[in-house]
């Protein structure tokens, strides 16, 4: 599919809390972004009950969530994001929301944005409960909502190289080469700057912070329309 087809495409991320949409997939989203995709993001949170609070430390539970709504506005336009929406569930409390809830949220959104893609965590691998809430949720509303969008679930760096340790297969896995999009997205990991001022990789000079990224962000199909989609690009 060439970028023409692509210009009126659409993305819909549903994720847990600021900086996810960077640290996950920024690539893939600033490449999608780049190619004239209109992408819609959703945190559940506003991550104000995230470990980090800068360093040395400067911020606090009242101060962090208007703190990472900017940082969060400030990677959105680095990325090439245009629309972005709270659901302003509290940080660590996404499992214990009314799930039937959460999901009419989402069905709703889908209903109004209309996305060929949505993006979301795996319900079991999301390496936190608030991702995997918000993933089981979107996950129940993309299936009873009947869209046509495809479904798939991001996941960690280069983990699902190896999909087999999870239980998929390669024909499981979208592989995108996320390349010329990293200088996007170690801008908007330092755009989080009060999660990644510890991290001293993040500010080195550019070509070693960018050495330190992965050249590929894998994605796993999350539905049958998923299933006969070139293995290299999620439309």
């Amino acid at each position: 599919m060439n970028s023409l087809d692509k210009a009126t495409r659409k993305i819909l991320a549903v994720f847990a809390h600021p900086d996810d949409e960077s640290f996950i997939c920024g690539g893939t989203l600033a490449k999608y972004a780049s190619e004239g995709m209109e992408i819609t993001l959703v945190s559940a949170t506003r991550g104000e009950m995230g470990r980090r609070m800068g360093n040395p430390p400067y911020l606090n539970r009242e101060s962090m969530p208007a703190a990472r709504e900017l940082e969060l506005r400030q990677a959105c336009t680095c990325l090439g994001i245009r629309k972005l929406l709270f659901f302003d569930i509290r940080d660590k409390t996404v499992e214990f929301t009314d799930e039937e809830s959460l999901i009419a949220r989402v069905s709703a959104l889908i209903h109004e944005i209309d996305p060929d893609v949505v993006l979301t965590f795996h319900e079991k691998l999301g390496g936190h409960p608030d991702h995997c809430a918000i993933g089981k949720a979107t996950t129940a509303a993309s299936r009873r909502t009947g869209h046509r969008s495809t479904l798939y679930f991001i996941t960690f760096g280069d983990a699902m190289k190896h999909p087999e340790r999870f239980g998929y297969t390669h024909k499981d896995v979208i592989k995108i080469d996320v390349q010329a999009y990293l200088e996007a997205k170690l801008a908007a990991f330092r755009a989080h700057r009060c999660q990644t001022e510890i991290d001293e990789w993040v500010w080195l000079p550019d070509k070693e912070a960018l050495e330190r990224l992965g050249q590929y962000e894998y994605f796993l199909k999350g539905n049958t329309a998923a299933s006969k989609l070139d293995l290299h690009d999620l439309f």
